[in-house]
């Protein structure tokens, strides 16, 4: 597929401090991507930040969407938290209603909702759980657009209810055979080599394809691309990302402008 004529949207996890803790450079990321995906107090964040975070982000031309998790700020989001599908289905609106109300309050209403860490993995992989997450982004706002992983089950399911959906790949994160994301507990499973990472969202923007840890390209529609804010590497991957699109011809726009 030729570049020509081909744009794609930069997406961040931001506002994931929480109180007088801060973590990655929010400043620094929100000049280079499109779109920003901002904790919701249960991973991370709290009134004071979100709202920062949604000003800035109003301030600089980003995109803002909720990035519900299970409650889980001692694990930073990244550990399944026991929950029955209804009650992940209220923690996800609970927690887009946080984000509603703060970024109006800052005057920059978001546009999405991104499930974040383990919440989000397991809308890849586990149907009920990503049932649970798009019915209540269609119960709280059907007109939020669902930012999914691409050839995951929410990505198919919520296009089923109705919803918007923008398909999403990883920057940083390998791929498993069957498309979808090494688990972090794996050696090789981030990616922190800048270039490297690059070269390879290049080739799947190009390509309209995830690329495995085997060299497979597995066909999938590309909307956004995740670069993660909490790495050492994350300025710079997400700096070289950009101007690698862009010099192949790609036009970095976010998909809620």
């Amino acid at each position: 597929m030729a570049a020509q004529g081909l744009q794609v949207d930069i997406n961040s996890d931001m506002g994931e401090g929480f109180g007088a803790y801060r973590l990655g450079d929010d400043a620094a990321i929100l000049d280079i991507v499109s779109s920003a995906n901002v904790a919701c107090g249960f991973h991370a964040g709290d009134p004071e930040i979100m709202a920062a975070t949604f000003s800035m982000a109003r301030d600089k031309g980003v995109a803002v969407g909720a990035h519900p998790s299970f409650a889980d700020l001692w694990g930073f989001g990244r550990r399944i938290i026991p929950h029955s599908m209804d009650e992940i289905e209220r923690l996800v609106a609970y927690q887009i209603g946080a984000a509603q109300a703060l970024s109006a309050y800052a005057g920059h209403p978001i546009r999405y909702v991104k499930a974040h860490g383990a919440l989000g993995n397991l809308t890849q992989t586990d149907r009920g759980v990503a049932e649970a997450v798009t019915r209540a982004v269609k119960a709280v706002d059907p007109g939020l657009i669902c930012l999914a992983i691409a050839l995951g089950f929410q990505d198919r399911i919520a296009r089923d209810e109705g919803l918007t959906v923008r398909s999403e790949i990883f920057a940083d994160r390998a791929y498993t055979e069957e498309g979808f994301l090494v688990s972090r507990k794996l050696e090789g499973a981030v990616i922190h080599d800048a270039e490297k990472a690059a070269e390879r969202v290049v080739r799947m923007v190009k390509q309209g394809a995830i690329e495995t840890l085997s060299g497979q390209m597995l066909q999938t529609p590309i909307d956004s691309i995740c670069v993660h804010s909490d790495t050492p590497a994350a300025v710079a991957i997400a700096a070289r990302v950009r101007r690698r699109l862009e010099a192949s011809g790609v036009r970095v726009r976010a998909f809620a402008a």
